[in-house]
């Protein structure tokens, strides 16, 4: 190949370089005669090839400055263009060869461009932005101590002993029936606390599928498994980072899944199913139960390590039954909330029922009956047909059968009944003998001479 031959290839593979990119180029000779465009400048400028090809760059394009470039030599950066709706910058430079100036190259990149892609990566912010307070949202604890309605008294020393927890930062274990509000009380704990600008992660234990609680909990990388997300997924452990996260049920967690919980709360880390490393993590664990967890612990259903690591401050949550001084204060509430601006009144018949009954379910119950009561009453007035069938059903069985003896023996029998259920609604410790005495309106130590009485 002879030297022209490969000057002649080598500007070939120039050209078709210039072709290529993704810049409008512009190359004019020492003459301001116009020798190459590529398709790119045509799109940013408008400025088609026949009309400017070989012709001398200030007839086509007045005020051209890259005639300027090869005059002095001197670069030029950032001069702003605009024609009509086209914006664009500009980029010159002369060409030198052996020393000499043989033309000049101007570059330019559209701001058109420039101004979608800024107008997409601002909406992908804004979508961002409210995809970021939908999750803050889902996970903002809802409620505070000012949502505990009630003036009995272990109901205040239950909420007193929360807010003196909720300062704490050991974890925390809510022990109560179905339906008494530990909920609520794991809510108002977290908004009490350090963390409560920081997510609040509700977890249902009983409500996830087992073969998915591990994943749901820790998460998971990409390709962990058959069916698996792309890019992986955040656990809820994970995403309680620097908050709370809320075992609700905890008593209901598998065996083999309270090994791998025990191991997150020991070393404050998770590890992704499918991941190789581990996420340091700062989150306290509330975890609540209607169960009695010790009993659970004792029978080998939950492990032992794992509830002393859980049970770091136990709150008890009373029953309905053991505060029913607190009904007139909840039916209001509960009233003003199904009926804002409707004073509905309960019949007498109505108020002594609801005072007699056990209330199984707790203050949910009371909630689903009042809610019901309100839509099946035909005026402002509340009477005992309005209320749901079961209740109704259960009205012959609250009033006790007679009893034989002295008023004296009666009172003392009665008494002895009151004192062991109350008993029973509480743990079995100090903690728990102080919460019946204050249930009961007596003294820790009258607590213990009927104790001691009773089982004489």
């Amino acid at each position: 190949m002879t030297m022209e031959q490969k000057n002649s290839s080598y500007l070939c593979w120039l050209e078709n370089i210039i072709m290529a990119i993704n810049d409008g180029v512009l190359v004019i000779d020492t003459d301001g005669i116009v020798q190459l465009i590529n398709q790119e400048y045509t799109k940013i400028t408008g400025v088609k090839e026949e009309t400017i090809l070989g012709k001398y760059l200030r007839d086509v394009r007045k005020g051209a400055v890259l005639l300027e470039t090869l005059k002095d030599g001197e670069k030029r950066n950032g001069i702003y263009r605009k024609e009509g709706t086209r914006e664009y910058v500009v980029d010159m430079a002369p060409i030198y060869q052996d020393g000499e100036i043989v033309g000049a190259v101007s570059v330019c990149k559209s701001l058109n461009e420039v101004h979608v892609l800024t107008r997409e990566l601002e909406s992908s912010k804004q979508k961002i932005a409210k995809l970021k307070s939908t999750v803050e949202d889902i996970y903002k604890a809802k409620y505070t101590f000012d949502d505990i309605v009630g003036k009995d008294g272990a109901l205040q020393e239950t909420v007193n002993r929360s807010k003196k927890a909720a300062n704490s930062t050991m974890n925390i274990l809510i022990q109560g029936e179905s339906g008494t509000g530990k909920e609520l009380f794991a809510h108002s704990i977290h908004q009490e606390s350090l963390r409560y600008g920081s997510p609040f992660v509700p977890v249902n234990c009983s409500a996830i599928p087992v073969n998915l609680m591990e994943s749901e909990l820790f998460g998971y990388e990409e390709g962990a498994f058959t069916n698996s997300k792309s890019g992986g997924k955040i656990g809820l452990f994970e995403l309680a980072d620097k908050g709370t996260i809320f075992l609700d049920e905890i008593g209901e967690l598998p065996m083999e899944l309270q090994v791998k919980l025990l191991r997150v709360i020991q070393e404050g880390s998770i590890r992704k199913i499918g991941g190789l490393k581990e996420k340091e993590i700062d989150v306290r664990v509330i975890s609540a139960t209607n169960k009695n967890l010790s009993n659970i612990v004792e029978k080998g259903r939950f492990r032992e390590d794992l509830f002393y690591r859980l049970n770091g401050i136990q709150i008890t949550v009373p029953p309905l039954r053991k505060r029913k001084e607190d009904l007139p204060l909840l039916i209001e509430q509960l009233t003003h909330t199904f009926s804002p601006g409707n004073a509905s009144v309960f019949s007498e018949e109505v108020k002594e029922f609801f005072a007699e009954y056990e209330w199984p379910g707790n203050v949910r119950e009371l909630y689903n009956v009042i809610n019901y009561a309100l839509n099946m009453a035909d005026s402002r007035y509340v009477n005992m047909e309005h209320l749901p069938e079961f209740v109704q059903e259960s009205r012959g069985h609250v009033k006790k059968g007679k009893r034989t003896g002295t008023l004296k023996e009666l009172l003392r029998e009665t008494e002895h009944e009151i004192i062991e259920e109350t008993l029973r609604t509480y743990e079995n410790s100090l903690h728990g003998k102080k919460q019946a005495a204050a249930a009961l309106g007596v003294s820790l130590a009258t607590l213990y001479n009927k104790i001691g009485a009773y089982s004489k």
